[in-house]
């Protein structure tokens, strides 16, 4: 049995451990977030340096490559200047000097690892080598989800039960000698018992943990996640951190007594002096400044001429427009990717009017699908529903493929299907390639859910799901909910005879990242089922009534209707039509087909960034050519997500609706005026931050290095039991983003640009601790524009100071000449002005 340890100190250990372990969910639940969640506390640029110096990390991009941004005009000599006269006001010329021509070596010693490398040096014996590939192959097989035919002979009582129970019954062994495997079967195990006969010296344990578990973050972090977080997998595993920590040291233990007996001794008596804590302070090199500032320096080259875009259209904008009969109105997510789709939309119908808000659209619960046996979360990671969603009335049944049965990998049906099927299985994988198709192998994000079921989306009787799950919301619950919708991005009146409630997800084959394709808040999962529910309580007579007393009247002929946009296709579906009048029907049909030309004129926008498509041609054309990337076999990259984000706008539409953000901003509908004291803005940043910051810096990370905080190129990664992707059979799990996926991104902080008057503000983020961290230590950076003044402010060092762009003119292009620059290049396009556009 497993033995609790004697002293405080390795619990408090272990549990430091987990937090500065990447925190990367299973493939399912693939959720964006903050890479060094563990230096928050610290300001970023400390954050950064002590995790560059302790775990040799590259924070930054090399000095070659900021001096090459500089020669190509991407850094601005301006804010370089600006930079370096508000840090380094003593000597500018000097320290621009070192920026522009100093040489520095790029070596980096990093502390972590130090320890245990002297196994190397005193033993002459290379400990992970000779331990991984049975650790990783173990675990994974405990772990796995549904590759293996058999699964893996578990224990109620966790995973090394399981593992004692194994070596008991089985005729071969984990171990290759006695000692461990009797310290297995018949001695209480305790962690420190083993780090006393591996390390010996207490004062280096914590040491000795960090560098063994760093020595392969990917399965260390899954494992603190599941640990933490059970239900992260659906067929759950019972497993501790400790646990899977004394099965490795055991087999450590096993390969020094197989190598040298039993006569080695514990690694701390060997060494003639102690090493140095790993988290003593740390001293900022002059290399790692100059990156600081270069980094400052790339950063506010963009800062500078959105915020001067953004300036000139408020200054622009005489009096706010006058409220007019709108045709109709649509909901979408903040997501980046809906940025440009709106702008179309809004090109194709000047009476119409788009929102972004939260993909989830306020509802949170579990989805569980009619012939499903699982829950899966719409809705914020950090969120605990206590409300399910359940499909009933499906009328489709996904299609099965025949090959991918598991008679198929027996030896008897593997060996029948090869001599029968192989031939044809050939042909068609043959004709897969060279024309392309969606298959039971593909993942759509119209899969989610049967467009023509029924969903328990109200609560009438109290029911309740045999977990304790509240099925469906009471009238007053849906009402609760869509209020804080509707008040959080301004729409209370002067509603359309239309409400389009638009959630998003994406479709590709051959992608182990799927998840992160889809809603970051819907927990990386299509937002179809959300806007459906939306949309129900939107039509609920009872709610509208209440609403009503609420001071929010909705007209007897408005009427919500969901849909999903897919992202990678360009294409929308709708649901619930049946319930339309004959005029909204109708007027529907005409939106469809504005709807349809705007998905087309996206695709193309997309396009651009795609090597292989030619944006130059029929828009019809093009959009065919994306459609074909997502069921194509041998491509990469079905879309580029989130690679070129790097603003959050909190504001009216108005507030950037003549200035052109390519496609980079998050876009959060919020109306100042409606929301005085900011109550509504407090909920909205309280997402902004941890989601669009999350997704920002897992970006900007894996970008920056794309091998150890990146997972590298999708091409040798293999699906290691439903959980993650490593190299090969043997290799770590990766943690991050491939590098199909920021191979085009610029790693910028993001910065939240709010409509709003700066008190206000200062005011708002200090309420939630949490969501101040994210501020105050400028993880993300904040700027605010004062609504009635078009002044800046820009939030440094804990307090709002008044700001002014270098930047002098901005360049003003009509939609026309946009389109012609759109299929000009694959880099990103200048902030531009917008002229004779109603947006």
């Amino acid at each position: 049995m497993l033995k609790e340890n004697s002293g405080s100190d390795l619990t408090a250990t272990l549990e430091k451990l987990k937090h500065f372990l990447p925190a990367q969910a299973p493939l399912k639940d693939f959720i964006h977030h903050n890479t060094l969640h563990a230096f928050q506390q610290d300001h970023f640029l400390d954050g950064l340096n002590k995790a560059h110096e302790i775990f040799g990390y590259k924070v930054f991009l090399t000095i070659q490559e900021y001096r090459a941004l500089y020669k190509e005009g991407k850094i601005n000599p301006a804010c370089l200047d600006r930079v370096l006269n508000e840090q380094k006001t003593d000597d500018t010329i000097f320290w621009r000097s070192l920026m522009i021509s100093k040489k520095y070596p790029d070596d980096i010693q990093p502390r972590i690892g130090q320890l245990r490398s002297n196994w190397k040096s005193f033993f002459k014996i290379d400990l992970d080598s000779l331990v991984h590939p049975t650790l990783f192959r173990v675990i994974g097989s405990y772990l796995d989800q549904g590759i293996s035919i058999w699964q893996f002979p578990t224990s109620e009582n966790g995973f090394l039960e399981s593992i004692k129970e194994l070596e008991k019954s089985s005729m071969v062994s984990f171990f290759r000698t006695n000692r461990v495997k009797d310290m297995l079967l018949k001695e209480d195990l305790s962690l420190e018992k083993v780090l006393n006969i591996l390390v010996g010296q207490p004062s280096l344990f914590e040491h000795y943990l960090f560098d063994q578990q760093f020595a392969h973050p990917g399965w260390s972090g899954i494992v603190a996640v599941i640990d933490e977080h059970p239900n992260a997998l659906i067929d759950t595993k019972k497993i501790t951190f400790e646990e899977f920590i004394i099965f490795e040291m055991l087999l450590e233990i096993d390969a020094l007594d197989d190598y040298f007996g039993t006569i080695w001794s514990p690694l701390g008596l060997k060494l003639e002096a102690l090493p140095k804590d790993l988290f003593r302070a740390i001293e900022l090199k002059e290399s790692s400044e100059i990156k600081r500032l270069w980094q400052q320096a790339y950063e506010w080259t963009y800062y500078d001429e959105v915020l001067k875009g953004i300036q000139i259209n408020a200054l622009n904008k005489v009096s706010e427009q006058t409220a007019i009969s709108r045709s109709f109105q649509a909901l979408f997510c903040i997501d980046d990717r809906e940025c440009s789709i709106r702008r179309y939309i809004e090109i194709e119908d000047a009476k119409c009017e788009t929102y972004g808000t939260a993909g989830f659209f306020g509802v949170e619960f579990y989805f569980q699908p009619e012939h499903g046996k699982f829950y899966t979360k719409v809705c914020p990671a950090p969120v605990t529903p206590n409300y399910l969603i359940k499909e009933i009335e499906n009328t489709n049944r996904h299609k099965k493929d025949f090959h991918f049965g598991k008679h198929s990998h027996g030896l008897l049906g593997g060996w029948l299907m090869t001599h029968t099927l192989g031939f044809w299985s050939a042909l068609r994988l043959f004709f897969t390639v060279f024309k392309p198709a969606q298959s039971a192998s593909s993942v759509t994000s119209f899969r989610h859910m049967d467009k023509h079921s029924i969903l328990t989306i109200e609560n009438i009787n109290g029911e309740r799901s045999e977990d304790g799950l509240q099925i469906g919301y009471t009238v007053d619950e849906m009402t609760d909910r869509i209020e804080n919708l509707l008040r959080s991005i301004g729409l209370t009146s002067n509603f359309a005879p239309l409400v389009y409630v638009v959630g998003h997800g994406s479709s590709s084959v051959n992608n182990t990242h799927y998840a992160g394709y889809d809603c970051g808040a819907c927990s990386g999962r299509p937002g179809s089922v959300n806007a459906r529910v939306l949309s129900y309580i939107g039509n609920h007579s009872e709610v509208r009534d209440k609403l009503k007393a609420r001071g929010i009247e909705i007209p007897t002929t408005t009427q919500f209707i969901g849909a999903l946009h897919d992202t990678s296709r360009d294409e929308m579906v709708y649901f619930d039509l049946k319930i339309l009048s004959d005029e909204n029907f109708k007027a529907h049909q005409e939106n469809k087909v504005k709807f349809r030309r705007a998905l087309t004129q996206n695709a193309q926008e997309r396009s651009r960034r795609f090597i292989s498509i030619n944006t130059r041609k029929k828009s019809e054309s093009v959009h065919k050519k994306v459609k074909i990337r997502t069921v194509s076999l041998f491509e990469p990259r079905p879309e580029l997500n989130h690679a070129t984000n790097s603003l959050a706008i909190v504001g009216r539409r108005s507030f950037t609706e003549n200035v052109f953000l390519d496609r980079r901003a998050f876009m959060n509908s919020y109306d100042y005026l409606k929301d005085p004291t900011g109550t509504y803005l407090l909920s909205i940043l309280n997402a902004v931050a941890p989601v669009c910051g999350g997704i920002n810096l897992e970006y900007y990370f894996s970008r920056v290095d794309n091998q150890k905080l990146g997972a590298g190129t999708k091409l040798p990664h293999n699906v290691m039991g439903l959980i993650g992707v490593a190299n090969g059979i043997d290799g770590d799990l990766r943690t991050g983003l491939p590098s199909q996926m920021i191979e085009v991104h610029d790693p910028l902080r993001l910065m939240v640009i709010i409509e709003h008057f700066p008190s206000i503000v200062d005011e708002v983020i200090q309420r939630n601790p949490a969501t101040f961290e994210w501020f105050k230590n400028e993880w993300v950076k904040l700027a605010v524009v004062n609504p009635e003044t078009a002044e800046i402010y820009t939030y440094q060092n804990g307090e709002f100071k008044s700001f002014i762009p270098v930047t002098s003119e901005m360049t003003e292009i009509s939609t026309s000449e946009l389109a012609t620059e759109i299929a000009s290049t694959h880099e990103n396009l200048p902030v531009y002005l917008l002229k004779n556009s109603n947006l």
